[in-house]
């Protein structure tokens, strides 16, 4: 219904009529686009297997800018390029809005103090790995190999961004892995949305 409904009101815009309102983003409509995504992503974005992040609680700001990265090729990768490719910018928002309901919490191994984190992320990824802007992605429990994999992406200029870039084209690899490392030394527990 909700689909008609949008589709008839697109449709009297193009042809002249008044224009449609814009559709809030919908967690609800999210979870039933989220159910291809829990293969590798888990329905509740505690990822699957290592090479896929885990994105439960994330800022819906960044997942939204992700997957319309994929979607448009500004970012590619084999399967998401593929799955956001058939994804509507509405239902992107919506598989957004549900993964960013969710809660993530993050607990530092027994004995490890905040001071000791690695100083070129706190600023962006926090100490516990859980991000402190908007368009930063929490970092807390995920796989070093994934971590290790992102960064020599940014140092390497496959994957571009105007602070990651930078940041990682300072750090060796032997730096890439302690930070690798220590994020995913971190507990990392997503609570699901309602």
């Amino acid at each position: 219904m909700r689909q008609a409904l949008i589709t008839v009101l697109g449709g009297l815009m193009l042809a002249g009529g008044a224009p449609a309102p814009a559709v809030a983003d919908d967690p609800v409509a999210g979870r039933k686009i989220a159910n291809m995504c829990r293969t590798c992503h888990g329905l509740d974005g505690m990822a699957a297997i290592p090479i896929a992040p885990h994105i439960g609680g994330e800022p819906e700001e960044y997942l939204e800018a992700q997957l319309m990265a994929f979607k448009t090729g500004a970012r590619v990768h084999e399967m998401m390029s593929v799955v956001t490719a058939g994804l509507s910018a509405q239902q992107i928002s919506d598989v957004a809005a549900w993964y960013a309901a969710h809660a993530a919490r993050a607990t530092l191994p027994e004995g490890v103090q905040a001071e000791d984190a690695p100083q070129a992320c706190v600023s962006c990824h926090g100490a516990n790995g859980i991000s402190q802007l908007l368009d930063a992605p929490n970092l807390a429990g995920e796989t070093n190999i994934y971590i290790d994999t992102q960064l020599k992406a940014y140092k390497r200029g496959q994957r571009q961004h105007d602070i990651m870039s930078e940041v990682a084209a300072e750090l060796s690899d032997a730096e890439i892995r302690e930070i690798a490392d220590w994020y995913a030394a971190i507990t990392l527990e997503i609570e699901m949305a309602e």
